[in-house]
């Protein structure tokens, strides 16, 4: 094994419980977290008060990661305290656990926070979890600088340039590492651009898709600057994958760019009621790649977005986002129509969600078969919430209403006339005439 401090300071542990000097340790050590403890209360009390706007989830993972911050501060300021009197070994030991429990959970953080809940993030979190304290453990036990060493011992040869595998691993690590920060300062910056109402809706998922590409872009070049590898190697990539654009990526392509047009051109926008070829319903999601189209049932359909841009597509709020309701009703013919038709305006004026300006409006619409057909027209202002309850409730209270004013509501009438062809005994009565009967 490599005799290193930490190493050194394994070994001393087991002299340091003979002596005093644990006794100090372990009162610091607790003391340190007990501290720690109090302040994350406070400030997780002081952000549930201030910050109304702050999701509970925010308010975890801030005060998770104060915890072994604030304990591994207090810790760092007890070992300097009695560093003079005392080995502080196992004040060191606690100082290297709270910053692997602190790297863990700051991580954790900004996995949550930029990524949804998922399956692979719940895995993710577990092995970058494991992984920390198992270079935690390979670290004071001396073994990691072997390991380390016998990475760097394994070469090889890319282009004219000679890589190690450490160097492969540290490159990975650092773009992995590098794209996190990059993505949660996206995150950071879409947050606060999605507040800014004075912006439209669709140029701020614009600036956010630009600033996160352009984020990333620039963490990977930082990445690989940092490990020393020559990025003048990009221009190859960036013309292979320019062909592969253009040959066999096409379709995906040209559904990116033209999720960015229709973003920029405004025709679409979220919430947006519309009508793509057989499907209608309510705009969800606009994504860089196809529009998620939330139907009237729940159910949703994933549109690319080169079907958007190259077939017809009605959109029923482009200008107003109100749309209207249509009931047809149909009355007896002895129904006064003008009574009818009032009734029929004042019932649509009693449901909360119907707009007053424009007013619901009741017109004759022809006389048909079995009775006069009317129609009942109501405006609705949020369409995304849902339309499908109003007509049910309009229907349901002007039933109620006709039958306490004696409005009938017909049904189909035919009128069958039945012929007896048969012929007379007495010759002198005529056959006898068809009677008619109604059902």
């Amino acid at each position: 094994m490599n005799n290193n401090a930490l190493y050194t300071v394994w070994q001393d542990l087991v002299t340091d419980f003979s002596s005093a000097a644990v006794l100090w340790q372990v009162g610091i050590i607790i003391t340190s977290l007990l501290i720690a403890w109090s302040i994350n209360g406070l400030q997780r009390a002081r952000l549930a008060k201030r910050a109304v706007n702050v999701h509970q989830a925010a308010i975890d993972g801030i005060t998770r990661i104060l915890f072994p911050i604030s304990s591994l501060l207090m810790v760092w300021f007890g070992q300097l305290v009695i560093n003079h009197w005392y080995n502080t070994n196992l004040l060191k030991l606690a100082s290297y656990l709270l910053i692997a429990m602190a790297v863990i959970r700051l991580a954790v953080y900004v996995l949550r926070y930029v990524f949804s809940p998922s399956g692979w993030l719940r895995t993710t979190e577990s092995i970058f979890s494991t992984t920390v304290w198992l270079i935690l453990v390979l670290h004071v036990t001396g073994l990691l600088p072997e390991i380390l060493e016998a990475l760097d011992s394994v070469h090889f040869t890319v282009g004219k340039s000679p890589v190690s595998l450490l160097l492969v691993i540290q490159g990975l690590l650092t773009v992995l590492v590098t794209v996190f920060i990059a993505l949660w300062l996206s995150r950071l910056v879409e947050n606060r651009l999605m507040q800014a109402t004075n912006i439209n809706i669709n140029m701020r998922v614009v600036i956010n898709k630009v600033i996160r590409i352009a984020f990333i872009f620039f963490a990977v070049l930082m990445a690989l600057s940092a490990v020393g590898l020559d990025i003048t190697l990009l221009s190859v990539f960036g013309g292979a994958l320019g062909v592969g654009l253009g040959f066999g990526l096409q379709k995906i392509a040209s559904n990116y760019v033209s999720g960015f047009i229709i973003l920029l051109d405004e025709s679409m926008s979220l919430g947006d009621i519309v009508t793509i070829g057989s499907y209608y319903g309510i705009v969800q999601e606009l994504r860089s790649r196809y529009m998620v189209l939330r139907q009237l049932d729940g159910t949703d359909v994933i549109i690319p977005n080169e079907t958007l841009i190259t077939s017809a597509v009605v959109n029923h709020t482009a200008i107003r986002r109100r749309v209207p309701i249509k009931l047809p009703i149909q009355v007896g013919y002895d129904t006064d129509l003008r009574a009818a038709l009032a009734l029929m305006v004042e019932v649509a004026k009693r449901q909360k969600r119907v707009m007053v300006d424009p007013a619901p409006d009741a017109k004759l619409v022809g006389f048909g078969e079995s009775g006069i057909d009317l129609n009942l027209t109501m405006w609705v202002p949020d369409p995304e919430n849902g339309a499908g309850s109003i007509p049910s409730d309009v229907y349901l209270a002007l039933w109620e209403e006709f039958k306490e004013r004696g409005i009938t509501i017909p049904y189909p009438q035919r009128e069958v006339h039945l012929y007896d062809h048969g012929v007379s005994q007495d010759a002198s009565k005529p056959a006898s005439s068809g009677e008619s009967s109604g059902a």
